[in-house]
């Protein structure tokens, strides 16, 4: 099979129809018309992601400020490393969006990208938010320097780059299939262990503004995933000739090498030094979790077994819809519990 090279996106094309003819490679004027859009699951991702807006500065970091300096020392060098980590992936998030929005075809999914891309800013400002709030500045600096001297973090973040920049440099439809890949093991694994752990400090009621953060950029990355997948599963239909045994084999192995090094960097950070945390149970966390992105693509899932959400009590965190208001503070509120295609899993 000859390899297909994508067309960048013309800034606009007056002979073109407004409504694209394709998702990649198609042709369109690139006016965006909401109500003569070619993907009918556009619209109601854009509402979405409009209704989820939200900022750091909505989150009041007082009561974490007191109480950081009571975390162990193990919680504390956790807390700060994994938010050095989160803040190195949304970086290369945001600039991996803005790549490939330039070869989508489609005006309402790019606009869904840009969306996306400056959910990703925001979810970097809070990371600085939260540290400027809790640290001295020489400490935050040190934080957004930890992934250049770790190894263990330098080759987990080298593998997904390192999938980025083969679509980067050479941007064909296989190697854009492959990055979406990467992305959904990015957003939708790669966070998941830092997550349980800021989720555990909230049930333990430490921390609860810097979790109702993390729930807030839980729920955005929920969307992209959903957002990566659906393009996924598009750019196939239009392509079905690049739905083979190679492809298969592929999200097989790279999900089995992403939960691989998400489990040695949950045991570096976390291991059995946080209460309330069995290290065993992240593992089985995340390989559950290899098994839904890898199902959501369409494939096999990776991991015989690990049909079962072993952290029950997550779920109160990840399967909420906060709106506006803050879930972990002691506040009489109301909120709305999604299904599971909507924003989480429990069971496969």
């Amino acid at each position: 099979m000859t390899e297909q090279f994508l067309h960048k996106r013309k800034l606009m094309d007056a002979d073109a129809p407004n409504r694209s003819t394709a998702i990649i490679n198609g042709s369109s004027s690139n006016i965006l018309n909401w109500d003569d859009v070619a993907y009918s699951w556009a619209y109601p991702r854009y509402k979405k992601m409009l209704a989820n807006f939200w900022t750091p500065f909505e989150i009041n970091m007082a009561q974490d400020i007191k109480q950081y300096p009571q975390l162990s020392n193990d919680e504390k060098d956790a807390f700060l490393k994994i938010i050095g980590l989160l803040a190195l992936l949304d970086s290369i998030q945001t600039d991996y969006a803005g790549k490939v929005a330039d070869y989508i075809t489609d005006s309402s999914i790019n606009a869904l990208m840009i969306i996306l891309a400056q959910q990703e800013v925001i979810h970097n400002h809070s990371y600085s938010y939260v540290l400027s709030s809790i640290v001295p500045k020489h400490v935050q600096d040190e934080v957004f320097e930890y992934w250049r001297s770790e190894p263990i973090l330098r080759k987990r973040n080298d593998f997904v780059t390192n999938g980025y920049e083969d679509f980067a440099n050479e941007p064909t439809v296989l190697n854009l299939l492959k990055s979406i890949v990467y992305d959904v093991i990015l957003e939708g694994l790669f966070f998941y262990s830092g997550f349980a752990f800021f989720y555990n400090l909230a049930r333990n009621q430490k921390m609860v503004a810097t979790s109702t953060m993390i729930n807030y950029i839980n729920r955005d990355e929920q969307i992209h995933v959903d957002l990566f997948v659906q393009i996924f599963k598009e750019v196939l239909r239009e392509y079905p000739e690049y739905h083979t045994p190679e492809l298969a084999e592929f999200v097989h192995n790279t999900f089995i090498q992403a939960a691989e090094l998400e489990i040695e960097w949950g045991r570096l950070i976390i291991g059995d030094k946080m209460d309330g945390l069995n290290m065993q149970d992240i593992e089985d966390y995340i390989k559950f979790y290899a098994n839904v992105r890898a199902n959501q693509l369409g494939f096999e899932r990776p991991f015989e077994g690990y049909r079962t959400n072993p952290l029950k009590w997550i779920k109160a965190y990840e399967e909420v819809d906060l709106g506006k208001s803050d879930f972990f503070e002691q506040k009489s509120r109301q909120y709305t519990k999604v299904n599971a295609v909507d924003n989480g899993f429990d069971d496969l």
